[in-house]
């Protein structure tokens, strides 16, 4: 069996689709015989992850499924193995760059934030 990285796009409308275009793009780790059957099986997840539902305001969100854009073959599952890349070609470099500033901002306060929780929990249970 081999390992593949498959980018699965959802479009994401709410209510009436007025609304900012949004897609979720996301990475999804597939154990496969070939790269065939890893196509078959991240194509499977979209369909059967596409949903409808309402929000708390009560407007209908619709997860629509629309392709496998991306199947990546993962050599090895090691420490420091990379497992997806992608060049950017961005239309303005600058808000690119602060764009990516704000996202890792906020993954170094999440992780402060857990860390800090878990030694306050500790802390508590002593």
């Amino acid at each position: 069996m081999n390992w593949f990285i498959a980018k699965i796009i959802f479009q994401v409308i709410c209510g009436d689709g007025e609304h900012t275009p949004q897609f979720d793009e996301q990475l999804r780790l597939i154990q496969a015989k070939n790269e065939q059957e890893a196509l078959k099986k991240a194509i499977d997840i979209g369909l059967e992850e596409q949903n409808t539902f309402n929000n708390s305001r009560d407007e209908s969100v619709i997860w629509s499924f629309i392709d496998v854009t991306e199947l990546q073959r993962v050599t090895e599952l090691k420490d420091k193995t990379e497992l997806y890349s992608r060049i950017v070609e961005p239309e303005n470099e600058e808000s690119y760059v602060d764009l990516i500033e704000i996202r890792a901002n906020r993954v170094r306060s999440n992780c402060d934030r857990q860390t800090i929780d878990t030694l306050l929990g500790s802390s508590l249970s002593l």
